[in-house]
């Protein structure tokens, strides 16, 4: 997903002072619906290019709503991929901090797994129980409406840098990031196999053999008049 894991590494920062004790890396969104998969699709790359230290955790979401809230409760620091709607051209990164990242959560909700992320967070506060440091990096979507598609090109292109910058702050908050030594055994990827970018751009049906914009032959126009 990236050539060279290594250069993404060589900028390190150093670690702050209040490194955090647990570190909770989190990819939120749909895989099935394009560029909703921006989130996931970082957290796969991750840990197919890299390994971290113990107190590292990552965690494809999903979709999962509130079935995350006890992985934001157990983390002192929390880094989060997601495909938001800033109002941005297509493919723009832009990272939110700390107690902004609720009001960026819900803004301009593109699906219904943003609402309840913003409900995770809410509840992590309430019950006292929420990271210290946050950081949201998200990407602007260019296409949503495309059941079985993939990331545009745009927004696969800002998945690198993503990553960089993911990254240096990993590497500031003490996760010790590496480029991946040991291959990944059966079923120890956070996203299945078959469901890896590559597997599923290779796989899926062409927009006129399957229903992903919307097929006339299910969805017919209304008649005129």
């Amino acid at each position: 997903m990236f050539a060279d894991p290594t250069a993404l590494t060589q900028t390190a920062a150093p670690v702050a002072p209040d490194a955090p004790a647990r570190i909770v890396v989190l990819g939120i969104g749909n895989l099935l619906w394009a560029d909703e998969g921006f989130g996931v699709r970082c957290i796969e790359a991750l840990q197919r290019g890299f390994e971290f230290a113990e107190h590292v955790r990552l965690v494809d979401g999903g979709t999962q709503g509130l079935y995350l809230l006890h992985h934001v409760q157990e983390a002192d620091a929390l880094l989060i991929f997601d495909a938001i709607d800033y109002g941005l051209e297509p493919g723009t990164l832009k990272a939110v901090r700390d107690a902004e990242v609720p009001l960026f959560m819900g803004a301009k909700k593109m699906s219904l797994h943003q609402t309840g992320f913003q409900e995770v967070l809410a509840l992590a506060q309430f019950t006292g129980r929420y990271p210290a440091q946050v950081l949201l990096l998200g990407c602007q979507p260019q296409e949503l409406d495309d059941y079985g598609g993939s990331l545009r090109p745009v927004v696969k292109a800002a998945l690198e840098q993503a990553l960089h910058l993911g990254l240096q702050e990993l590497e500031r908050w003490g996760a010790r990031p590496q480029p991946r030594r040991a291959a990944l055994q059966v079923r120890e990827a956070v996203t299945l196999d078959e469901l890896a970018m590559s597997a599923y751009e290779a796989q899926r049906p062409s927009p006129e053999m399957a229903c992903r914009f919307g097929d006339e032959r299910f969805f017919p126009a209304p008649a005129a008049g």
